[in-house]
């Protein structure tokens, strides 16, 4: 099994840290990983992406131009990586502040209403774990004990007690999820 992931979006949307907290993930697993973070110098509100490679086998190169899935979380990363999923491959994005949809019929598509989600739980920064939820419904690729082994690697410790929200909004995600088209 290998699955190469881009998550784009905006800095500030926890785009860097789903991929961190995917990575850690997988190495509670035992598997081979890649972060390969990629953001511009105002990171906060400008754009973001973060490559993850999950692997039962050794990663070559972190550096890929095309990817299994793609997790897109804002208009920018969607005109700019919908073009890059692998034909076959899955693109999940949050249609908050998309107005341009994937039109692609040769891949998968998927929505889950993070920032919506978040807002009923009143907590916007469980945005991230919400999506990363939907995506592990999508592709389990990584078992919900090693989510909860990665959070815990990935937070500093004095934000340790917000991992049982952070699993609540995960399992929000899970059950959110909506499939726009099957490829």
């Amino acid at each position: 099994m290998s699955e190469e992931i881009i998550i784009a979006g905006f800095g500030g949307q926890g785009v860097l840290s789903m991929g961190m907290i995917l990575a850690y993930s997988g190495i509670m697993e035992s598997k081979e990983v890649s972060w390969f973070p990629s953001y511009g110098p105002e990171m906060r509100g400008g754009t973001a992406n973060v490559s993850v490679i999950v692997s039962d086998d050794r990663i070559s190169s972190p550096v890929i131009t095309e990817f299994d899935t793609a997790i897109i979380l804002n208009q920018q990363s969607m005109d700019k990586f919908e073009k890059s999923v692998k034909p076959g491959g899955v693109l999940l994005y949050d249609p908050n502040g998309i107005s341009h949809h994937p039109t692609r019929t040769d891949i998968s598509v998927y929505k889950i209403e993070g920032a919506k989600q978040a807002s009923i739980l009143k907590n916007p920064k469980t945005f991230n774990m919400i999506v990363l939820g939907a995506y592990l419904k999508i592709k389990p690729i990584i078992k919900l004990e090693n989510v909860r082994a990665g959070l815990t690697k990935a937070l500093p410790e004095r934000h340790h007690h917000l991992i049982p929200m952070n699993l609540e909004a995960i399992g929000v995600g899970q059950e959110k999820l909506e499939q726009v088209r099957q490829a």
